[in-house]
C-alpha cells in the first residue's frame, strides 16, 4: 500500500514538474510552409480527432551504430550475424524513465487512446484537436487539400515541456506534407526530347539482356522476399500485373500476383508509380515472393512515410529487400526528424534488411540561398548514410541495347547534414581529386555523404496502368525497383548456399570495388546531370567519370559478375 502511494505521489510530482516547466521547440528548423499544390481549407473543429506519433528517445543508439558497422563489414567476424526484432527491442527500447515521464505527460492532458510498437520507441495517440493544441504549445491545426485528399497539419511550430523534451525526438503528424514524387514521361515534355518517341522502349526483356540475366535467373528459395512501399495514395491492381506479364514476361518464370499487401488498396484508378514499382521488381526479381506496403495515410494527420517506418518496428517477419521511390529536400526537414529516421534505417540494417531509395529526378537540385546566390539541394532519404541510393542512366544509342550514359535527371550530390561515411571515403575523395572540372565549391558540402551508390536504366519504360500499356515512363522510380530485384535475386542464391541476407550492402559494395572487382558493374563514364540555371554552373551539376561518381555511383549491375562477387560471403582482409 505504501509502495502504491509512493508511485502515485511520484506521478503527481511528475505532473506538477511537467506542467510548470518551460517549453522547448523539438523541430525549430522544420519547414512549415504550405507546398505548391496544397491550399488551406480552414481550421479544424475542437472535437476533430488528431492522430499524433511520438518518437520516444531510444537507448544504446551508439551501440546500435557500432553493431550495424560490424554486421555489415565484410572484414568483421560479426558480418551477417543479424538481430531478431526481440533482440533489437532489448537493445534500443526507451528507458523506464522515458516511458514514465511521457505517459505521465499524456495522461495529465487526458490522452489515453495510445498504441505502441514492439520496440516501444513509438507511441501513436488519438486525441481531440483542442487537446493536441494544449499538449503541444503553439500548434494550430488546419485542414488542407490538394484537390484529391485532405490533410490536417499545423503551420505553427510546437513546443513541449522541457522535462518531456529530453525523452522525445519529434512528434509526427504536425508539419510534414507528403513529398510529390512523380514518374516522368519525357516524350511529352518538350520537343527537344521527342526522339524518345521513336524508342522501342525499355521492357523486362531489354533489362534482363542488358544486365546479363538468363531465363534461369529467377528466384527459387521459399523464404526469400522483396517489397515495394507506396506513400502517396498510389495503388496497384493485380490485373495490371497480369496483363504486363502476359505482354512482357513470357521469357522468364514469374508470378502474376503480389503475395501480400500491407495497408489498404482503396483507389479506383491505379497509380502509375505503383504499377511501375510492382511490375519491374517482379520482372527482375522474377518468381520471388513480393509484398506491397500501401501507406496512403488512413487518417488525415498521419505521415505515410513515418507510418511505414513504424510498421517495420512492429513486424518480426518482413521482406529482405525494400524498394522505395520517395524523397524530400534536406532543407525542408528538421534535423531531429532526419537523425531519428537514420536510426530507424540502422534498426533495419542490423536485422539484415536492405533498403534502396531512389536518388530523385532533380539532378543536383538547386536552392536559392538569397537573391543571386544558389547552392545544390540534396534529397533525403537518398542522402542517408544507411541506405543504398539508386541513380539513373539512359542508353547511349536509343535504338539499341548498348552502353549507358547518365540520365540528366538522375539525382546525386553531397549531403549538407550527414558526414561522409568511412566506407565511401576513399572512392569519393578519389573522384574529387581526379575531376578537372567540378562545380564551384560553394554549391556543395565536400565532406558530406555522397550519393548515389549504384544506378540502373531510368529512361523510357513500358508500364501497364489501368490495363493500358503506356510507353516512355522515366525516372529513378524505375531504376530503383530494378536494382532491388537484382539484390533480391542475389539474396536468393546466398540463402541457397547457407549465407545470410545482404542486409545493409554499401560497405560490401564499396569494399568490393575498392579491391578492383570492377566487372561487377558497367561503369558509366559519359554525361552530366543538371544543376542550377545560373551563370556559375550554366545548368550543369556533376559529371560521370571512371569508377564512382555522384551521378551514377559505381554504375549499373553486371548480374553474373555481381552475383559471383557477392556469393563470396565475406571479404578477406588485404
Amino acid at each position: 500500500m505504501l509502495a502504491r502511494g509512493c508511485f502515485l505521489l511520484a506521478i503527481c510530482i511528475s505532473r506538477v514538474l511537467i506542467s510548470s516547466s518551460r517549453g522547448v521547440f523539438l523541430e525549430p528548423d522544420q519547414n512549415v510552409s504550405v507546398p505548391i499544390g496544397w491550399i488551406q481549407v480552414g481550421r479544424v473543429s475542437a472535437s476533430d480527432q488528431i492522430l499524433l506519433t511520438f518518437a520516444l528517445k531510444q537507448q544504446n543508439t551508439d551501440k546500435l551504430q557500432e553493431l550495424l558497422e560490424q554486421v555489415s563489414d565484410p572484414h568483421s567476424l560479426q558480418y551477417g550475424k543479424y538481430l531478431s526484432l526481440d533482440q533489437l527491442s532489448s537493445l534500443i527500447q526507451p528507458s523506464e524513465e522515458t516511458l514514465r515521464i511521457v505517459w505521465a505527460w499524456l495522461r495529465n492532458h487526458g490522452v489515453q487512446n495510445c498504441s505502441t510498437v514492439q520496440t516501444f520507441d513509438f507511441l501513436k495517440c488519438f486525441m481531440s484537436a483542442s487537446t493536441a493544441e494544449k499538449l503541444l504549445t503553439g500548434s494550430k491545426f488546419n485542414r488542407f487539400t490538394d484537390g484529391h485528399r485532405t490533410l490536417i497539419r499545423s503551420l505553427a511550430k510546437y513546443k513541449i515541456p522541457e522535462e518531456v523534451a529530453k525523452h522525445v525526438d519529434f512528434v509526427g503528424g504536425m508539419h510534414r506534407f507528403p513529398a510529390k514524387n512523380t514518374v516522368i514521361s519525357k516524350a511529352w515534355k518538350t520537343s527537344r526530347h521527342r526522339i524518345a518517341g521513336f524508342h522501342l522502349g525499355v521492357t523486362p526483356a531489354v533489362l534482363r539482356k542488358r544486365y546479363n540475366l538468363t531465363a534461369s535467373d529467377v528466384g527459387s528459395y521459399e523464404n526469400n522476399s522483396q517489397a515495394v512501399a507506396q506513400f502517396l495514395e498510389q495503388y496497384f491492381h493485380q490485373l495490371d500485373l497480369t496483363v504486363f506479364m502476359q505482354l512482357f514476361g513470357r521469357s522468364f518464370v514469374h508470378r502474376t500476383q503480389v503475395d501480400k499487401v500491407i495497408g489498404c488498396q482503396k483507389g479506383i484508378m491505379d497509380g502509375l508509380e505503383a504499377s511501375l514499382d510492382v511490375e519491374y521488381i517482379m520482372s527482375i526479381g522474377g518468381n520471388i515472393a513480393t509484398w506491397v506496403f500501401s501507406n496512403g495515410g488512413r487518417h488525415e494527420s498521419q505521415e505515410p512515410f513515418l507510418e511505414w517506418m513504424t510498421l517495420l518496428s512492429n513486424m518480426s517477419a518482413i521482406p529482405w529487400v525494400h524498394s522505395i521511390s520517395y524523397g524530400d529536400d534536406e532543407d525542408s526537414l528538421s534535423m531531429a526528424y532526419m537523425k531519428r529516421i537514420n536510426i530507424e534505417f540502422m534498426k533495419a540494417g542490423v536485422r539484415g534488411i536492405t533498403l534502396l531509395f531512389a536518388s530523385g529526378d532533380d539532378g543536383a537540385g538547386c536552392r536559392e540561398v538569397r537573391r543571386g546566390v544558389n547552392t545544390f539541394n540534396p534529397s533525403f532519404p537518398a542522402s542517408s548514410p544507411y541506405v543504398t541510393t539508386v541513380g539513373g542512366t539512359s542508353f547511349k544509342n536509343p535504338f539499341q541495347i548498348t552502353a549507358e550514359v547518365t540520365d540528366y535527371i538522375s539525382g546525386g550530390g553531397f549531403s549538407n547534414v550527414f558526414r561522409m561515411p568511412n566506407y565511401q571515403d576513399v572512392a569519393v575523395k578519389s573522384y574529387l581529386k581526379r575531376m578537372k572540372s567540378l562545380p564551384p565549391a560553394s554549391y556543395y558540402n565536400v565532406s558530406g555523404r555522397a550519393y548515389p551508390d549504384v544506378a540502373a536504366l531510368s529512361d523510357n519504360y513500358w508500364v501497364v496502368n489501368n490495363l493500358i500499356p503506356i510507353p516512355w515512363i522515366s525516372g529513378t522510380s524505375a531504376s530503383t525497383p530494378v536494382f532491388s530485384g537484382i539484390l533480391a535475386l542475389i539474396n536468393d542464391r546466398r540463402f541457397q548456399k547457407g549465407l545470410p541476407a545482404l542486409g545493409f550492402v554499401n560497405p560490401l559494395l564499396y569494399s568490393l570495388q575498392g579491391n578492383g572487382t570492377s566487372g561487377a558493374f558497367f561503369d558509366v563514364t559519359t554525361g552530366c546531370h543538371f544543376g542550377c540555371l545560373d551563370e556559375k554552373t550554366e545548368g550543369r551539376g556533376f559529371c560521370a567519370s571512371p569508377s564512382w561518381d555522384p551521378v551514377t555511383g559505381w554504375g549499373t549491375p553486371n548480374y553474373p559478375e555481381l552475383l559471383k562477387a557477392l556469393l563470396l560471403g565475406k571479404v578477406d582482409d588485404p
